[in-house]
Formats: C-alpha cells, sequence, structure tokens
C-alpha cells in the first residue's frame, strides 16, 4: 500500500492512495511529490461543509495571490472517474470545466459530498489526520474562499 503524508505548518495529514482506481493520477501525485512539487504550497481554498484545496505552484508566491487555483504542472491527466463516493476524507483531484484538465491540484472532502461521483477523480482516502482538515476548513476565509490564515503544505512524502 502506498501512503502519503502530508505535513502542513497546522499538522499532519496521512492518507492511503488508492492506485486500483485511479493509476495515472497516483502516479502523478506520487511523482509530484517526489519532485518536491507540492512542498511550500498552500490550502487556497477552504469551504466549510464541503472541502479544503491545494496543490496550486502559484501559492507559493503571495504576489501571485490573484492566480491562485489557476497553476498546475504543465501538463493535464485524463480522468480517471470511479465508483468510490465523495465522502468525508476522500481525496480527490481537482480541474476545471475540462474533465481531461487535473494537474496538480486536490482536495479533500471534508464533508459528503455525493454530488461530486463521478464528476471528479477519486485517487486517495485521509487514514489519520481528519482533525487537521477539519481546522483548515474551519479557518477564517475571504470572499474567494481564502484561508485568511497561512494553510501550507510544508512538506508531503511518499511511503509504500
Amino acid at each position: 500500500m502506498t501512503s502519503a503524508v502530508i505535513e502542513t505548518n497546522l499538522g499532519r495529514i496521512e492518507m492511503k492512495l488508492l492506485p486500483e482506481l485511479a493509476p495515472e493520477h497516483v502516479r502523478n501525485f506520487v511523482k509530484l511529490a517526489y519532485d518536491g512539487f507540492y512542498d511550500g504550497t498552500l490550502f487556497h481554498r477552504v469551504i466549510p461543509g464541503f472541502m479544503i484545496q491545494g496543490g496550486d505552484p502559484n501559492t507559493k508566491d503571495s504576489s501571485l495571490k490573484s492566480q491562485w487555483g489557476m497553476g498546475g504542472p504543465g501538463y493535464s491527466i485524463k480522468a480517471e472517474f470511479n465508483t468510490r463516493s465523495h465522502l468525508k476524507g476522500i481525496v480527490s483531484m481537482a480541474r476545471s470545466q475540462d474533465p481531461d484538465s487535473a494537474g496538480s491540484q486536490f482536495f479533500i472532502v471534508t464533508s459528503d459530498s455525493t454530488f461530486l461521483d463521478r464528476e471528479y477523480t477519486v485517487f486517495g482516502e485521509v487514514t489519520d489526520g481528519m482533525d487537521i482538515a477539519d481546522k483548515i476548513v474551519n479557518l477564517p476565509r475571504d470572499q474567494n474562499d481564502c484561508p485568511q490564515q497561512e494553510a501550507k503544505m510544508v512538506k508531503v512524502t511518499i511511503s509504500d
């Protein structure tokens, strides 16, 4: 079983990756984590009763705040929709309107959100640290759902 640990400035979130459901999404996440892509990025979008989103390299630079949520690795991967439901603790890939536009941004579901099923690619689930995700989702936020307190991914590591 491959797992990932997201060390944040607010605590640690551990997750199990699900290559049997989304092999290319897991491979992509693992590659980006090994490359240090996520290190220093922020959870830039938090919506209480829904999810926290991160993985945008633009969030490493506060002067790019108007572009937060638009960054990625410079490529997209094809959707791998599956039957796993978007229940609390699920990790899924963010994307634009195009189903095949996922790159690096992902979200952690903090409340059951089954309306996302078969619309977004589930590739992991939180196994420990959901209390940290809950803390992040409840941070005060601005009108763009951006936390007013930094919620930083200090380091993302992978283990087998």
